[in-house]
């Protein structure tokens, strides 16, 4: 998907509610200039931002997703994921670190979401952790390269084969470790 289908979708739902970009600030805890960026600059947000602008216009995280919904059986062959379907995060100036892959774009009605995801280490890496929360739960497995998390006081590092399961109202960090590139599966429910 597009980073620009994506700033469309937010924007499209926002204002059939008659938000303004203040009202919708107000509701996610988001700032203004956070949301412009999304709805206007090449900029994506993490799952955690996304999900609390998905809960405030009422709609399914794969709403600003998915690119095509039209059948109720979603298979997602490995050979098939590519570039064209990532939806990357991206910070002003900087490269992406997050490569989102959606693995249930296809399945209409679903209460999870899945995705493939690969880390890359951020460009300015610091002591302090940047911390996300929003309702729900995750479930990540860790593919390849090494997994760094963070819930509430505890910190872990996961290897390949690693899982790890938590409550996402938790504030938490998930972030590449010391490798090259990590890959994850990881499942979001989200309350709705």
């Amino acid at each position: 998907m597009s980073v620009h289908k994506l700033g469309d979708r937010i924007r499209t739902y926002r204002e059939r509610q008659e938000l303004s970009r203040e009202d919708l600030s107000g509701r996610t805890g988001l700032s203004v200039e956070f949301l412009t960026a999304l709805e206007e600059e090449d900029v994506t947000p993490s799952l955690g931002p996304l999900l609390k602008i998905s809960l405030a216009l009422g709609q399914r995280l794969g709403t600003f997703m998915d690119d095509a919904v039209d059948s109720d059986i979603c298979v997602t062959c490995q050979a098939e994921r590519g570039e064209d379907d990532a939806v990357l995060r991206k910070a002003r100036g900087k490269r992406a670190a997050f490569r989102y892959h959606s693995l249930g774009a296809d399945k209409t009605d679903r209460h999870m979401e899945p995705f493939f995801i690969e880390i890359y280490p951020e460009d300015e890496p610091t002591d302090e952790k940047p911390l996300s929360s929003h309702e729900g739960e995750e479930f990540i497995v860790v593919v390849s390269g090494e997994l760094e998390v963070i819930v509430g006081p505890d910190r872990h590092v996961l290897a390949a084969g690693d899982s790890v399961y938590f409550n996402s109202v938790v504030p938490h960090y998930v972030g590449c470790g010391n490798a090259a590139k990590t890959d994850i599966y990881a499942v979001l429910y989200i309350p709705q």
